[in-house]
């Protein structure tokens, strides 16, 4: 940011990218001033012990139970490709040599999107558009990176941090937590994983991919989040 020219900035993420920002928020390099996120690290002890498949924890919100039966769901049936991604991303050779292996591997990351996707190419008009769809496959096609960002997985294979662990990211956060993300993160869960937490929101819809299908929700939350540190 400073070779660009920047002295006073702030990061965003989903996914991986929270990832990253949440640790641009520790490392606290001066000129970074708050994050956003749109799939946060808020996972509770007691809820983080339960999981894949104890009973959850007695004394659940219906907010808290929702993220509850997405987390139970996503790691008994959901993680197939991060595992694979994780201990043997060159086997993937296929989806670098056809278009729809390709095609076929990226559509099923998680279920909710995949029957968001399957709508879409049914008809009907919410978030993305096929052309959307196909132009993001065809990225990677047409670069050739399918098995190269596979490999993020392994290189991270040894971490002993989990992904939806909070690391206490001590600057301004913003959360959106849309409703069908992997999971979407309670208020609660929230503001005991984030300290200095300046915005939460929950959305009724929206999937993981939040900045490709509802990008006018996310620029107005990243807006609100960030609004106060520009005038500070």
């Amino acid at each position: 940011m400073k070779r660009l020219g920047y002295t006073r900035y702030v990061a965003q993420g989903g996914d991986w990218g929270n990832a990253i920002s949440e640790v641009m928020a520790l490392q606290q390099p001066q000129g970074l001033l708050a994050i956003h996120t749109n799939m946060s690290a808020t996972l509770p002890e007691a809820i983080r012990k339960a999981l894949p498949a104890g009973p959850p924890p007695s004394g659940l919100s219906p907010e808290e139970q929702h993220a509850w039966d997405q987390l139970t769901d996503f790691y008994v049936h959901g993680l197939g490709y991060a595992i694979e991604m994780n201990q043997r991303p060159q086997t993937l050779y296929g989806v670098a040599d056809s278009p729809i292996g390709l095609a076929s591997w990226m559509l099923d990351h998680d279920i909710q999107s995949y029957d968001l996707i399957a709508r879409v190419f049914d008809g009907a008009h919410e978030g993305l558009t096929r052309d959307d769809i196909l132009d993001n496959v065809t990225l990677y096609w047409l670069t050739n990176t399918a098995v190269s960002s596979a490999r993020l997985y392994w290189e991270m294979r040894n971490s002993k941090a989990g992904f939806f662990d909070p690391r206490g990211v001590p600057l301004p956060t913003g959360v959106s937590a849309f409703r069908y993300e992997i999971y979407q993160a309670p208020e609660t869960w929230a503001r005991a994983a984030y300290p200095h937490l300046v915005f939460y929101r929950a959305h009724d819809k929206g999937t993981h991919f939040a900045a490709w299908e509802q990008p006018q929700l996310l620029t107005e939350d990243m807006r609100e989040t960030f609004r106060g540190v520009r005038k500070a």
